[in-house]
């Protein structure tokens, strides 16, 4: 009592499977890097963007009081009056953002800065919350490395 398939009936081989699991593979192979380095790119971005910000509210604070904030009084002094309050502080940052977006590290504030051109330095660690790197490691700066 076996039935036999006729020729309308009959399923997909071996063959054609195993072409179309290649063909998902390869696709794949292809996204699935993007979609995994997204979040970074969007993390660096962000930092950049806080940055420059930051760049804002500290050249209105300057404009305020005159110079910059000290290292010791920190980004804090953009958000809260230094103790002593400067003559004409008021506060230029509207909303604190002294984390980097990795969350791990508050963003670096050096007054007077040391590179050459710049007031001061101010920059994220990045990913790895340690000095240099590479790729998402790589540190954000307000200032950009002159190549030789």
């Amino acid at each position: 009592m076996s039935k036999r398939l006729q020729a309308d009936e009959s399923g997909m081989t071996l063959i054609e499977i195993m072409i179309v699991i290649v063909i998902l593979g390869l696709l794949a192979s292809v996204i699935a890097p993007r979609i995994v380095t997204a979040p970074n790119k969007a993390r660096v971005a962000k930092a950049k963007q806080e940055i420059a910000a930051l760049e804002t509210a500290l050249q209105l604070y300057s404009l305020n009081v005159g110079d910059y904030p000290s290292t010791e009084q920190g980004l804090l002094a953009l958000w809260t009056a230094p103790n002593p309050e400067p003559a004409n502080w008021e506060r230029t940052l509207g909303k604190p953002t002294f984390k980097d977006p990795w969350g791990k590290n508050d963003y670096v504030y050096l007054y007077p800065g040391n590179h050459e051109g710049y007031d001061y330095d101010l920059y994220s660690l990045g990913q790895d919350g340690k000095e240099s790197g590479d790729d998402f490691d790589a540190d954000i700066t307000n200032w950009i490395e002159e190549t030789e």
